[in-house]
């Protein structure tokens, strides 16, 4: 009898394993993991079959023996989110468990950034209520050390605080990890884990206003309703904080919309934090909870070496004790050329016109800087004040290559208090955060 040879690719793929176990577990079992039920139910996994689950799974399975036939494991049947990929332009996939992605220089041109242009970064698996845009029974806890604790819901967020709207830069803590030598593990951003859409919703320091401080508040400690890669609901998958200061900034924001629509699936619907010039960890997704603290958040992904850098500097591979390691707070600043796209030929003699944006987690940058000899002279820019505070801002130049050949252009920007990009990686960490390198890109001149 012949037999259906599956591609390791189609084994692999978690939303069609999902469909095919809805349906028809027992022909699933057979096509995709060669099991065979016996008449007690359970099935027979082994030898190609056991380690395509396993690499499904990114782990063995000790009790596989015990697996009923027909059940697809709980981790392989949530949804990924991998199917709305498709709404996105050009982005660049780095893990699919969980999805994560990061957009090319050029695509991120845009004063304010689309939807299908803003990066994809996840801790865990998307609830499904937010892949179907259910926001029926959601609300939101304020409690902790507050004088009144409050269950808000999207109604009562719209109906009792103002509304405002702010573009808002939003940038991975990992951004730039790919240029660490040695290298530091996790997803391997270049630059693209950035980007500056327009979002919707009411100030978190006037819902922590009506709530009451209390004068032991120290810190705030953010929840969401996501779903760990285990498939384990019970798991909070990441749980950050913020000091209490930062989150009374009239800028950070509990939002409900991206760029005048609900928010996507993948950027947190219903509910979500923006915490600008702080890493895009604090901006935490799918909001469910936020628990004023009195003392700093010990929650899931605040210690360790997770968003954390050394309180001194080390040489780079360098292995730092978890007691030397300090929260890495305010993003640095940073530039991004976005035109030309990198490797284009231009023409020689004539002024080409370079353009980008700026931005800086203490607030507007100062000054911008290009430089088309790798670095030996630099002429200024023309930089554009934002829009609000946090919001990127858009710089250009012309350039003129006097000969024929290969050039760079760099970019430089430099901050309030006068602190300016690095030409190389700046202070190496474990885990590659806060890279604030000079952006280059390529141009032939012909």
């Amino acid at each position: 009898m012949a037999t259906h040879q599956t591609r390791p690719e189609e084994r692999l793929d978690h939303a069609g394993i999902r469909k095919a176990y809805e349906d028809d577990p027992d022909t699933a079992d057979q096509r995709l993991f060669g099991r065979v039920p016996c008449p007690d139910r359970r099935g027979f996994l082994k030898g190609a079959g056991l380690a395509a689950m396993g690499t499904a799974l990114g782990a063995a399975i000790p009790f596989h023996r015990n697996l009923p036939a027909g059940v697809v494991p709980v981790a392989l049947a949530q949804d990924t989110g991998a199917k709305h990929m498709g709404e996105k332009d050009g982005l660049t996939l780095l893990n699919e468990r969980p999805l994560n992605a990061e957009t090319p220089a050029h695509l991120l041109d845009d004063d304010v950034t689309p939807y299908s242009r803003l990066f994809i970064r996840s801790n865990g698996l998307i609830p499904q209520s937010a892949l179907d845009m259910d926001a029926q029974g959601w609300t939101l806890t304020v409690d902790g050390e507050v004088e009144n604790p409050l269950e808000l819901s999207l109604d009562d967020l719209k109906s009792e605080f103002e509304t405002v709207t702010l573009a808002l830069v939003l940038e991975c803590g990992g951004n730039g990890r790919a240029f660490f030598d040695p290298g530091a593990s996790g997803n391997q951003w270049t630059v693209g884990a950035v980007g500056c859409p327009e979002w919707t919703g009411v100030r978190l320091s006037d819902v922590l206003a009506k709530v009451g401080l209390k004068s032991g508040a120290v810190y705030t400690g953010h929840y969401g309703n996501d779903v760990d890669i285990s498939g384990d609901m019970d798991k909070v998958v990441i749980s950050r904080g913020v000091p209490i200061e930062k989150a009374q900034e009239p800028e950070c924001l509990i939002a409900w919309a991206m760029n005048g629509e609900d928010l996507p699936a993948l950027h947190g619907f219903p509910l979500r934090l923006v915490i600008p010039g702080y890493p895009g960890s604090a901006s935490q997704k799918f909001l469910t909870r936020i628990w004023v603290r009195d003392k700093v958040h010990d929650g899931r992904k605040m210690g360790g070496y997770s968003y954390r850098l050394p309180a001194y500097p080390v040489a780079p591979g360098t292995e730092v004790p978890e007691q030397d390691m300090e929260i890495l707070t305010t993003m640095p600043v940073k530039s991004l050329i976005t035109a030309p796209q990198t490797g284009v030929e231009v023409p020689v003699g004539q002024p080409t016109r370079i353009r980008g944006h700026a931005w800086a987690g203490n607030g507007d940058v100062q000054a911008m800087h290009v430089s088309l000899d790798f670095g030996q002279t630099w002429q200024q820019a023309e930089l554009d004040a934002p829009p609000n505070r946090y919001a990127w801002q858009r710089w250009r130049a012309d350039v003129t290559p006097r000969e024929a050949g290969y050039y760079e252009v760099w970019s430089r920007a430099t901050d309030g208090n006068g602190v300016m990009q690095p030409p190389v990686t700046p202070g190496w960490n474990p885990r590659g955060y806060g890279n604030n390198m000079i952006h280059r890109v390529a141009i032939f001149a012909v």
